[in-house]
């Protein structure tokens, strides 16, 4: 039965940079970029040697402790390097594109005939797993850790967030195919999330094969974690899925097709975009040819791979990340400022805060140039209540991060650990005097409990 869910805790950050619905396509990127760190806790084994040709769709590395979930290269090409760092840990692994792209093909399945083993084993061979994350950990899924349920939010609530219902357009087919091929891997239900302010004109609505909820409130609305808390929550011993709505696409596309076609359009936005809009490229591509004559030259400005809160600092010729669906540009914030004019003593009439701390609580659709900077140094953590209004979970948010702090695993998991993943404390940690690195800090945590505990 179709659940709707109201949550009144969040907090909407308001930045200027919205991306215009207007979408460029990109040439092919000179170089593409694998990196192992995008796949937390995967431990990288090179299939193909430097040097060598690969096609789209070939395999690039697999996971030493786990070889059937394997990397396949987005594009044809041929590897130019394997960047290695302490320990000669892999850090990237870079192709130089092909100008005529070849594929890996196969022969084409017929989803309704395929039983849920031989999706799993076609998505693992395709390398298409590493689009299915799991939670508990926020891993790339187990393959066989047998889900209760899968999870796909259609839309994101993130800052400046790529609006899926225009990016996917055109791609209902193959979203409805990799939905089909998701629900053969659980016996439980496929749950597809929708924005009430957008339900009722969104393409999803039309989605067959899954139960349809509806969820409103500030972000993280978007986000999996809340929805699962709200609609299927996660007990000690039980696993859900999540799949990214753009990746479900590809999952769709490649058994429509026989390709691993990993196109997807990506949304650059923030204030520093000169002309904010949507660009269609390729997973892990690189930017260089996207931030052409689109940043603004005052200052310095830090490219994002990602939303303002949870994404990866890039340089301006580097590569997008393996799940990222937009780019952000936002000012550097590196810049000394004076206490009395825009420092803490500053009226504060170009800040934003969730509080009224600033006047501009008075203009709740007024948009924010912010930048960077964390305007403060770490230091002792105390109970302040901040966390709490902008974290919509039935879950203590001060203690549990204590507790991923100190390593307390009872504490964490009677606390709810396993319901969590660190996006869901991206505002916690926006919001937080303290300046500790709250993502972190559940990260550690997470990183324990599966050590220990799964």
């Amino acid at each position: 039965m179709s659940k709707t869910v109201k949550l009144k805790k969040g907090l909407d950050i308001r930045l200027l940079g919205d991306a215009e619905k207007v979408t460029v396509t990109l040439p092919l990127p000179t170089t593409i970029s694998l990196k192992p760190s995008d796949f937390h806790g995967m431990t990288p084994k090179m299939v193909a040697k430097e040097g060598s040709h690969v096609k789209a769709g070939e395999v690039i590395f697999c996971n030493k402790y786990n070889e059937p979930v394997k990397i396949v290269s987005p594009l044809s090409g041929t590897i130019q390097a394997v960047v290695r760092g302490e320990k000669r840990k892999i850090i990237e692994i870079l192709i130089a594109v092909d100008a005529t792209q070849e594929f890996l093909e196969t022969p084409m399945k017929d989803i309704t005939t395929m039983s849920g083993d031989e999706v799993k084993e076609t998505m693992l061979a395709a390398g298409l797993w590493p689009f299915v994350k799991q939670r508990p950990l926020d891993i790339v899924a187990v393959q066989d850790n047998a889900p209760k349920a899968i999870f796909i939010s259609a839309f994101d609530s993130a800052p400046l967030a790529a609006d899926f219902n225009y990016s996917m357009h055109g791609q209902d087919a193959d979203f409805q195919v990799g939905l089909d091929a998701l629900a053969k891997l659980t016996a439980g239900k496929v749950h597809l999330t929708l924005n009430t302010k957008t339900a009722n004109d969104a393409k999803f609505e039309h989605a067959k094969g899954v139960q349809i909820n509806k969820i409103s409130g500030k972000h993280p609305a978007g986000n999996v974690g809340p929805q699962i808390h709200h609609i299927d929550p996660i007990n000690k011993g039980e696993f859900i899925w999540t799949v990214n709505a753009q990746d479900v696409a590809i999952i769709g596309r490649y058994f429509n097709t026989g390709k691993f076609d990993a196109h997807k359009t990506i949304a650059l936005t923030g204030s520093e975009a000169i002309a904010p809009k949507y660009y269609k490229t390729i997973i892990g591509a690189n930017i260089s040819a996207l931030l052409k004559d689109a940043v603004k030259t005052e200052g310095k400005v830090r490219v994002i791979s990602g939303n303002a809160l949870t994404g990866d600092k890039i340089d301006a010729d580097g590569h997008l990340g393996f799940y990222a669906n937009q780019v952000t540009l936002l000012p550097e914030g590196d810049q000394y400022k004076f206490f009395l004019t825009t420092g803490w003593l500053g009226l504060g009439f170009d800040k934003f805060s969730n509080s009224r701390l600033f006047p501009t609580f008075l203009t709740p659709k007024k948009k924010f140039r912010l930048d960077t900077n964390t305007n403060g140094e770490e230091r002792a953590f105390v109970v302040t209540g901040e966390l709490e209004k902008v974290f919509p979970f039935d879950i203590f948010p001060m203690q549990l991060v204590k507790a991923a702090i100190t390593d307390d695993i009872d504490g964490m998991e009677n606390l709810g650990i396993y319901e969590v993943a660190p996006e869901d404390f991206a505002l916690c940690e926006y919001v937080c005097t303290t300046k500790i690195n709250i993502q972190d800090k559940i990260r550690q945590g997470l990183d324990l409990i599966g050590e220990e505990c799964m």
